[in-house]
């Protein structure tokens, strides 16, 4: 059961459509929040208080939903993909028990892409054997190429990718919608809601 999924986990092909799926929301995110309200502005059929409406309201739909996923979503799910296969699913692999959270590997990953003099330049600048254990830190030290532990990174590209198409579909709209009108208000483009008396009963008589 476990050999399909450490298959399918460490398959290059999982790590670029994740990292493909981040960057093209992210720039067609931007990309929306611009053009979207820029088109309507630009129409001469709507009057100008409408417009001023619906292009703010449609620049913060996407601000919010941008902010939300690149913030809160994404990063969410991949601490959570990383703590469930340590703590659960790959409980007994070594790979995974050589680093104590996502940040600790996401820096090995980040000094293992530099060249191996520079890698021990920064060991005795940074003092890098406080953040990993001693084999990896041999590892970083002695290896023209140090290991990518290829199990780890699919599974947090895994929760990246997750977290992209439930952030987009459910969480990042529903949390848009909270900060869209209060924000409309506070600029003045949308009146306070009036309070709803109709529940009152006249007792007058």
């Amino acid at each position: 059961m476990i050999s399909p999924l450490v298959k399918a986990l460490t398959n290059p092909t999982l790590t670029s459509l994740s990292q493909n799926t981040n960057a093209s929301v992210a720039t067609e995110t931007v990309l929306k929040s611009i053009g979207r309200p820029g088109f309507i502005l630009i129409d001469n059929d709507i009057d100008p208080d409408t417009k001023k409406y619906a292009a703010a309201k449609e620049f913060l739909y996407q601000a919010t939903c941008l902010v939300v996923y690149a913030l809160l979503v994404v990063p969410l799910f991949k601490r959570g993909a990383f703590k469930l296969a340590k703590n659960k699913i790959f409980k007994n692999d070594t790979d995974f028990q050589k680093f104590r959270s996502l940040k600790n590997y996401e820096s090995y990953r980040k000094y293992a892409a530099k060249r191996l003099k520079d890698r021990k330049l920064l060991l005795q600048q940074h003092k890098l054997q406080d953040k990993f254990t001693p084999e990896i830190e041999q590892e970083l030290i002695t290896e023209e190429k140090p290991k990518k532990y290829d199990l780890v990174k699919g599974t947090i590209e895994l929760g990246s990718l997750t977290g992209s198409v439930l952030g987009l579909a459910i969480l990042a709209p529903q949390l848009s919608h909270a900060v869209i009108h209060p924000a409309l208000r506070f600029i003045g483009l949308e009146k306070p809601k009036k309070p709803d008396n109709s529940h009152h009963v006249n007792t007058k008589g």
